[in-house]
């Protein structure tokens, strides 16, 4: 009888202990996507990823024109040209081709590369706003409800956006929502027409 009641009292602690636990539990959202819209950063960090873009775009836009010019000389004088001109020609176009697809990858890393370096210190000022207004406000977890996330519902009292924003020094709103700092995508190429393949 008395194992019973052991396991009995063991029972009903454990049940109020989980639900002492369930109701311990705090949880608060924002978008740190937004929040990086309104830093005096992102405006610093758009600007620079964009002359940075800008110029692999002129690049991109001159090496294409080079093979579109050099493309057009080989068709217009492929008829008179030796099999070995022909072949040499043909190597150049390609060499080209691949040149320009090479720039173009590269040009896109280096965009993203530039992004995640130049982000990287405001959102570690984001993080550490978060864990503060989380640790005042004795909230135990805080979710992204931004870009791409899966929360399908969060109450609206549990927003601490405004909150992190005054911690950072920022008046919610000042700036108008804006798409966030991203690297953009470098220019793919755009080759009209294809090369020749060699014989």
């Amino acid at each position: 009888m008395k194992k019973i009641f052991s396991y009995v009292l063991f029972g009903v602690l454990s049940l109020t202990w989980l639900g002492l636990q369930a109701q311990s539990v705090k949880i608060g959202h924002t978008r740190i996507d937004y929040i990086l819209s309104q830093t005096p950063e992102n405006k610093v960090i758009t600007d620079l990823l964009t002359v940075q873009q800008n110029k692999a775009q002129a690049e991109l836009k001159r090496l294409q024109q080079e093979l579109q010019e050099k493309y057009a000389l080989y068709q217009k004088g492929a008829a008179q040209m030796t099999d070995i001109i022909r072949k040499d020609r043909e190597t150049e176009l390609q060499t080209l081709q691949s040149r320009i697809q090479v720039f173009s990858r590269d040009a896109d890393e280096s965009l993203q590369s530039k992004y995640k370096q130049l982000v990287s210190p405001t959102l570690t000022k984001i993080q550490q706003a978060i864990d503060s207004v989380a640790k005042e406000n004795g909230y135990t977890h805080i979710l992204n409800t931004g870009n791409g996330n899966d929360i399908l519902y969060a109450p609206e009292e549990n927003n601490i956006t405004e909150l992190v924003l005054k911690k950072m020094g920022i008046t919610p709103g000042q700036v108008s929502e804006k798409p966030v700092a991203t690297a953009p995508a470098a220019p793919k190429p755009t080759v009209k027409k294809t090369v020749p393949k060699k014989k």
